[in-house]
């Protein structure tokens, strides 16, 4: 597959009886900031930049992280960007709104 950086928009709704969902999304947080890929929180998503491979893989350790945190039930929306010629980058679609 393409290695190319690609975006993803990874949004987790955890629940867990007795636990702040809040809680739960910054272990989620804590884990893609782990993972040493270029990211960007945001208020429903955080928004991350690598290959897919990583990408994916990464994913799949938030659901680990989630579920090791008490997490019984967990709703994942993943929305993917790529471009199979070039790279895809955040700045790509915030440069003009950051400061």
């Amino acid at each position: 597959m393409n290695q190319n950086k690609i975006n993803m928009a990874l949004q987790v709704l955890p629940q867990a009886e007795g636990k702040d969902s809040y809680e739960l999304v910054d272990a989620a947080i804590a884990e893609i900031d782990a993972s040493g890929l270029k990211y960007k929180v945001c208020p429903f998503e955080t928004v991350i930049e690598g290959s897919f491979d990583e990408l994916m893989a990464l994913v799949k350790r938030v659901h680990l992280i989630l579920e090791k945190s008490g997490t019984q039930k967990l709703m994942t929306y993943i929305k993917i960007q790529t471009v199979f010629q070039s790279d895809v980058t955040i700045e790509d679609k915030m440069y003009k709104y950051e400061e």
